[in-house]
């Protein structure tokens, strides 16, 4: 699916010239719905995750993690910012759990590598079969660079425009992955406390597996982010981003980055102060999975439910109008490339989406375990 949706948007706008006739804008605008929505997971990454054992010194080391215990609150968005998906606010309530201080290092996931021999997404061998069902009718097959191994890196382009794409400011690059996060000739030497990037949703979710942990709800990524306060917008209250809270884009997104914190991609895990419940990065850095299938109309579903609603899982089904072919999974946190002027993703009610089979270079993750396991 990140090779379906890739190829698409960046032959869309890039192979064949960014479209600007409103006819051609109006048929991406108006692709086919999918009324009940998808939910699919790809059997070949299911497999390769079937085969991790669950490691018995990790399943008992809660060394690095952080207990919260269950409570109740408004879930959804606190401000102007907010978007129509994150509407309306409604009650929700979460059991205790441990959640991990910090986002997955490089450390920590080349650990669970060499212990496994896991090979992530970005690293496999390309299914073209696979990657067309996922296309719209008609998409040509895609040239030979696009079928190898590879994962999105960002590449800021040249100033000067009154408009930006996604797919300005993302490479195809072949041989990004996490090992090199910028493409051949990169290395995370030097980066090892740094979180890990270019983990789809697979990979994610083949690390908890041996860790003996499991990726957080979206309503427990939530409750843990807002550190036990109500209707605030970040982590750490109402007080304006500063680039002393968090590792975020500082400048004109997506030409003009000038960081006064010197990060111009990660920054190590702990950089930045915690949380009131001491949790790190929850906002920026990297944007984080959750379990969660993405749905466009899920928050209004959640709130015309009667009284409060307990541990929520999410949809039963993934929905973006935008793509409906695709499958999608909830996101949370921002990264280094938000800013105010265009995502604001490091708020603590702002959600993202995208395919379970996406790395890309600002995307990494942080594991939970149930309480009772304790």
């Amino acid at each position: 699916m990140i090779r379906s949706i890739i190829y698409y948007i960046l032959t869309s706008f890039i192979i064949f010239g960014c479209a600007s006739d409103n006819k051609t804008q109006q048929s991406r605008i108006e692709a086919p719905a999918v009324p009940d929505g998808q939910n699919f997971l790809t059997a070949q990454y299911l497999r390769n995750i079937d085969v991790i054992q669950p490691d018995a010194e990790q399943a008992g080391n809660y060394e690095g993690m952080v207990k919260i215990e269950g409570g109740t609150f408004e879930m959804g968005g606190d401000n102007a910012q907010a978007r129509a998906d994150e509407m309306p606010k409604h009650t929700v309530s979460v059991g205790g759990f441990w959640m991990d201080a910090t986002e997955v290092t490089n450390r920590e996931f080349k650990e669970f590598v060499d212990a496994t021999g896991y090979v992530t997404v970005a690293e496999q061998e390309i299914d073209i079969a696979e990657m067309m069902k996922q296309l719209p009718e008609g998409t040509p097959p895609p040239p030979p660079e696009a079928i190898q191994p590879f994962s999105l890196v960002f590449n800021p382009p040249p100033p000067g425009r009154t408009y930006y794409h996604p797919s300005d400011w993302w490479r195809m690059v072949p041989g990004a992955n996490w090992r090199h996060p910028h493409g051949p000739g990169s290395d995370i030497e030097g980066k090892m406390d740094h979180p890990v990037v270019h983990v789809a949703w697979y990979d994610a979710l083949a690390y908890c597996k041996w860790a003996g942990k499991r990726l957080p709800t979206e309503a427990e990524w939530e409750y843990a982010a807002r550190g036990g306060t109500f209707n605030n917008i970040y982590p750490w209250g109402n007080d304006s981003l500063t680039p002393e809270m968090a590792n975020y884009w500082q400048g004109e997104f997506p030409v003009v980055h000038d960081p006064e914190d010197n990060y111009l991609h990660t920054a190590p895990v702990r950089t930045f102060e915690a949380n009131p419940y001491g949790l790190f990065d929850i906002a920026g850095n990297v944007w984080e999975w959750t379990s969660d299938w993405y749905h466009f109309q899920y928050y209004q579903n959640q709130a015309q439910m009667q009284g409060e609603i307990a541990d929520p899982m999410g949809p039963d089904r993934s929905l973006d109008p935008d793509e409906p072919t695709i499958p999608k999974k909830v996101i949370r946190g921002g990264s280094f490339l938000c800013s105010d002027s265009y995502c604001s993703g490091y708020r603590v009610a702002s959600r993202m989406k995208t395919s379970p089979d996406t790395g890309m270079e600002h995307t990494g993750f942080r594991c939970v375990r149930d309480l009772e396991t304790d």
